[in-house]
């Protein structure tokens, strides 16, 4: 066991005494051999209190700060220098907003060589005709600088000559510069001094915001801190800090002139010594490329670049300035208009993720510049992609067009405006939605079905993690819970497996799912006495039977811990029991085994244990666990009082703790981006506004809204690849299950205030990241790999289970009659906009859909929508309901009867209340029995 000193949560609620850290949510750990046997044997380490929490926010405002009196208030030389970095010489009252605080109380602990810091750059250079580059870093020398005369809007300069190889090819200045409009400005001077062309195959802007949780308590680390991601979008590029607490303005880095993010890259530091990089508390931090041909050509090479890497040839004598300007955005919702203020903006619907069979909307935005025109687009690989214009945008400076996917997996658009500036959006293609989610549904009931009956663990039958690397099942991993079943690196298979029926239930998948759960889930991973959910279903086997041991790697010190339970398991147990008992419930000819009614009391019971007392973490919010929000209304829709009042009673004593609580949406971990989906569900149930705002805004502080695949939607993650990873390595993770699962609070929020087009944007963007999980085959990874010397999906299945129960509990389509962009569909595509508009419905899961000026949610509990069709001005909604959905397959499942449940989520909204069918329709448990004649239904609401 690890034992944590002092570990204060992200809620701040642990003291200075020693607490116990469960085995599955550790770190370090050591492997040993002996024997023929894989010893996992955890070091016990003792950290301090500042390992767990956090520091301060974007800059310090009187460090980052330029154009006030404290210009060159000190008479000694400019120092390159830890201080030197950050900019002590100058202020900028951009900088002094709640949003910049400072980072200065940390200067000490990174003042030594290899710390990056802000005004550093790095390149590598090579004269024309040679081969190897040579390489500089001014992070690596910190020796006196002298500080330049200047003048003008020029505030402070230095030439970085000192810090640099005397043969590094380039001189190079540094300038803080304050341009006419009050704007700071970080330019370098690049300078080629030799007599001979020179080539800059590599150039970059080290980027140091405050990201550091090390040694803060909860509420430092939330009023403080900020986490960044980038736009790698060339010339219209840009990065964007934003604050945790959500509410603060948030800084967005652009570029000066000819300086592309071009590419982004992970600075490499030590790891060993506080505040401790690339940890739990201190993710890293980034450079901002100008140029990368160096690197795709060494670190790079066995992948393909965001983009096309470039280098610049400078002749002798000739000066190319590089350079970043530093805004505030008004708050995180005007990030874009603030962004489109200053240069291109691009917004893609309903997203940069698009299955083969559906089409999206481009929107490019010329406004900061209307004299600039598209001139022409351009698609990598090549016929990835085909557009046509349209003419959907209401407003000037928009350049509209449809999106048309040819080719699965990556593809990279490439905008050239008139004035030859190349803006780059990033687009993934999966297969078919409703055929994506049939393959996975294949993939994992056949080759992650695992039927060992002489496992020694009773893992069979079940579906288990898999590596698609060397395409086999992972029973064998020294994190013993991915081989376990249990955690979320080992449940999130069998999760995801039983989400898809719930979502598209297939005949021969529920009868596999049936024995899984009435033979390995009740019984292996439950136990069967006292319905506790086991961490991982595996007990202590003798080292002298080393056969046995062979098969798990686990040793003396671990192997106990297979009877330690965790909230976070729980939820995964409930959500099978759920997802079995809305089958058997809607399709109940696919099961044999038990009827709905005991999948629902498994659930119940599941629940009721849960929240017994005794289980660890209950008082967090939970993975997944907008499951329960779902199960509390089945139970009253079935008329089930008794269980359902517990499960409320039970919920709103946790929530009435969080009501309490400023930062309630805590783990185990010392900041995370989990709590906050259960906060959220239960804060609104209860009419709770004040917590779910600040659960809401927090989400909106980590999960961005960018025209790029793998950071549109995608909620911070960047430790998860340690405890489910193939490849283990502290790392912004891309679309691991914090995008599906954050982006049901955004969902929710949307139905509620349905003109707030932002938490559409984002929290689609968030529901469609679990789609580019699967491959072309129907595996679904964890996450992927956004290193550039990688940019792979992860080998491992892993976790990938909760990613998948968020996309099938919020997917639907939605339709919005945008300010800007007029009558669009996210997950559908318009076909017709008078008199009515009328929608294909296209979604993975087709069973929502969300009329926004109405505020309607209409959805089917049996069946799939093919089409919808909205009349504005009679205020009616007509759907067409079908058995199955198309392209779900051969073996999905027809659903007897249409089951259809009509709500509104925003009272009066739109000046209509709850519809209802026009034609008298059965009730039952408060669904609409909608009856098929060739497989369809139709029904008018008004």
């Amino acid at each position: 066991m690890i034992s944590l000193k002092g570990r204060e949560g992200s809620r701040g609620l642990l003291s200075s005494d020693t607490h116990e850290v469960n085995i599955s949510r550790t770190v370090r750990h050591v492997i040993k051999k002996r024997k023929g046997c894989r010893h996992m044997l955890i070091r016990s380490l003792s950290y301090p209190t500042s390992l767990h929490l956090a520091i301060q926010n974007v800059v310090d405002a009187n460090v980052l700060a330029v154009a006030t009196r404290a210009l060159f208030t000190r008479s000694r030389p400019e120092q390159h220098t830890r201080s030197e970095r950050w900019l002590p010489l100058v202020q900028h009252p951009d900088f002094l907003s709640p949003a910049c605080q400072g980072l200065t109380n940390i200067m000490t602990a990174r003042a030594g060589n290899k710390n990056y810091h802000l005004g550093d750059i790095t390149f590598r250079a090579r004269t024309v005709g040679s081969t190897a580059w040579i390489s500089g870093d001014t992070s690596t020398s910190r020796v006196k600088l002298t500080a330049a005369t200047v003048s003008g809007t020029t505030k402070a300069a230095a030439n970085l000559a000192p810090t640099l190889p005397s043969g590094s090819l380039l001189n190079i200045t540094r300038r803080w510069v304050v341009d006419s409009s009050n704007t700071l400005q970080l330019l370098f001077d690049v300078t080629n001094s030799q007599k001979t062309a020179v080539e800059i195959g590599a150039l970059g802007a080290p980027l140091e915001f405050n990201n550091i949780f090390t040694g803060r308590s909860a509420a430092q680390t939330n009023t403080l801190c900020s986490l960044f991601d980038p736009y790698i979008g060339q010339d219209a590029g840009y990065v964007q800090v934003a604050p945790l607490l959500g509410t603060l303005p948030p800084l967005v880095v652009l570029p000066v002139g000819q300086s592309p993010l071009e590419g982004w890259r992970f600075l490499t530091e030590s790891t060993s010594l506080t505040p401790f990089y690339q940890s739990q508390t201190f993710e890293g931090l980034y450079e901002w490329d100008f140029h990368t041909l160096a690197y795709a050509q060494n670190e790079w090479a066995s992948t393909t670049p965001w983009n096309a890497p470039t280098s610049f040839v400078l002749q002798p004598g000739q000066t190319r300035t590089y350079g970043l300007q530093f805004r505030l955005a008004p708050n995180i919702r005007q990030i874009e208009s603030t962004v489109a203020a200053i240069q291109p903006l691009a917004v893609a619907i309903p997203g940069t993720i698009l299955p083969l069979d559906q089409t999206g909307k481009l929107f490019l935005g010329t406004n900061s510049t209307p004299s600039v025109t598209v001139a022409n687009l351009s698609v990598s690989p090549a016929g990835a992609l085909s557009w046509t214009t349209n003419t959907d945008a209401k407003t000037a400076g928009w350049h509209g067009y449809t999106i048309t996917p040819h080719t699965w997996g990556r593809s990279r658009l490439s905008v050239t405006y008139s004035d030859g500036r190349v803006q780059t959006v990033h687009y993934y293609v999966t297969n078919g939605a409703t055929a994506a989610i049939d393959n996975l549904g294949n993939f994992l009931t056949t080759s992650q079905w695992y039927t060992n009956t002489a496992d020694p663990f009773h893992r069979a039958p079940s579906v288990i993690s898999y590596d698609r690397q060397v395409n086999q099942v992972v029973t064998n991993d020294p994190r013993v819970w991915i081989g376990g079943l249990g955690d979320e690196g080992g449940s999130g298979s069998w999760l995801a497996a039983a989400m898809k029926q719930f979502a598209q239930p297939d005949a021969a998948e529920v009868a596999k799912m049936e024995m899984f759960v009435n033979q390995t889930l009740w019984g292996t991973i439950q136990n069967t006495n006292n319905a506790t959910v086991k961490m991982f279903p595996v007990t202590f086997i003798p080292p002298m039977r080393t056969g046995a041991c062979g098969g798990l790697g686990i040793g003396l010190q671990l192997l106990g811990q297979g009877g330690k339970t965790a909230g976070y398991d729980y939820i995964h147990v409930i959500a099978a029991y759920w997802a079995m008992y809305r089958v058997a419930r809607n399709y109940p000819s696919l099961v044999s085994v038990h009827n709905w009614q005991w999948y629902i009391n498994q659930a119940v019971t599941t629940v009721a244990t849960l929240t017994a007392g005794g289980v660890g973490y209950t008082t967090d919010g939970l993975m997944g666990e907008t499951v329960l929000r779902y199960l509390l209304t089945d139970l009253q829709r079935e008329g089930l009082t008794a269980n359902a009042t517990l499960v409320q009673s039970r919920m709103k004593t946790r929530w009435q703790l969080w009501s309490t609580e400023r930062y309630p949406f805590g783990s185990e971990m010392a900041w995370d981006s989990t709590g906050q989906e259960g906060v959220y569900a239960w804060a609104t149930f209860f009419n709770d506004t004040t917590t779910a705002t600040n659960a809401l805004n927090s989400i909106l502080a980590y999960q961005p809204l960018i025209a790029h695949w793998g950071y549109n939607g995608n909620a911070r993650r960047y430790w998860d690849n340690i405890y489910a990873g193939k490849l283990m390595r502290i790392e912004r993770q891309i679309h691991h299950y914090g995008s599906g699962l954050n982006a049901l609070p955004l969902i929710s929020a949307f139905e509620s205030s349905p003109t707030d087009n932002y938490l559409l944007r984002v929290g689609f963007g968030g529901l469609s990241g679990p789609l580019s999980n699967i491959d072309q085959g129907g595996f679904a990874a964890a996450s992927f790999h956004s290193f550039p010397d990688t940019l792979a999906w992860d080998g491992y299945s892993g976790d990938y289970g909760p990613n998948f129960s968020g996309h099938t509990m919020g997917m639907g389509t939605f339709i919005v009659n945008h300010p800007d962009f007029g009558w669009q569909a996210f997950g559908g595509t318009v076909t017709s906009t008078s008199p009515s508009v009328t929608v294909q419905v296209k979604d993975s899961i087709r069973r929502r859909i969300f009329i926004a000026p109405l505020a309607a949610l209409i959805s089917v509990d049996a069946g799939a929508f093919t089409t919808v069709s909205y009349n504005p001005t009679a205020r009616t909604v007509t759907v067409t309901i079908a058995a199955v959905a198309d392209g779900a397959g051969s073996g999905a499942a027809s659903a007897p009867v249409g089951r259809l449940v009509v709500a509104q989520t925003a009272s009066g909204f739109g000046g209509v209340g709850v519809l209802k069918p026009t034609t008298s329709l059965t009730v039952d448990a408060g669904a609409y029995v909608v009856p098929f004649s060739n497989g369809v239904g139709t029904v008018t609401l008004s």
